[in-house]
């Protein structure tokens, strides 16, 4: 086959590929599959426990909670994308259910004082618990520590995972809410 004829072939088969919908390996490369998105934790583990501050100075453990459904929110003040999704959390999420003694939520801010979180949280408008991981150890039990943020992990009355979600997409966020609505009629 001469070379005109094969960048021809290669051509029309990219174009069918495209037309098809199916990414090019390059596109393929640039974008990490969906279950490479730093999660240490699947759906199904049990939690990692942990004990956290929050900010109004008060301390909760994971395993007290047990018995609830939990939804923990990764979260920072320099997140853009956090910063978009806390305000569908507190409105969507955190007003229906925070009266409901078998759901809680908390908002786990990575690497910030004290000081940077309660400002982070009214600038935001968020009125949910939120505690401070400064070192970042919380969020290392659940992520490699160099991965990004804007995560929130949705935990069953049984200590396990029920969801995971990464950055913030509006399908799935209302997947998590019904998900969340689900748990809570159970």
């Amino acid at each position: 086959m001469n070379t005109h004829c094969m960048r021809y072939t290669v051509g029309l088969l990219l174009a069918l590929l495209f037309a098809a919908g199916i990414p090019f390996a390059a596109k393929a490369q640039s974008t990490p599959p969906a279950a490479d998105n730093g999660y240490l934790v699947k759906v199904g583990d049990l939690a990692p426990d942990f004990t956290a501050t929050l900010t109004d100075g008060s301390k909760v453990r994971l395993a007290d909670l047990r018995g609830r459904v939990v939804m923990l929110q990764f979260t920072a003040s320099w997140c853009v994308v956090c910063r978009r999704e806390m305000p569908f959390i507190e409105k969507d999420i955190w007003l229906r259910h925070k009266d409901n003694q078998e759901f809680a939520l908390i908002g786990i801010d990575r690497d910030e004082p004290l000081d940077k979180v309660q400002a982070f949280a009214k600038a935001t408008g968020v009125t949910y618990p939120m505690a401070l991981d400064p070192d970042g150890d919380i969020f290392a039990k659940y992520a490699q520590r160099n991965a990004g943020i804007t995560r929130n992990v949705l935990i069953d009355r049984q200590g396990r995972i029920v969801m995971l979600t990464r950055l913030y997409d509006e399908q799935e966020f209302a997947a998590l809410v019904k998900q969340i609505d689900q748990l809570l009629e159970e």
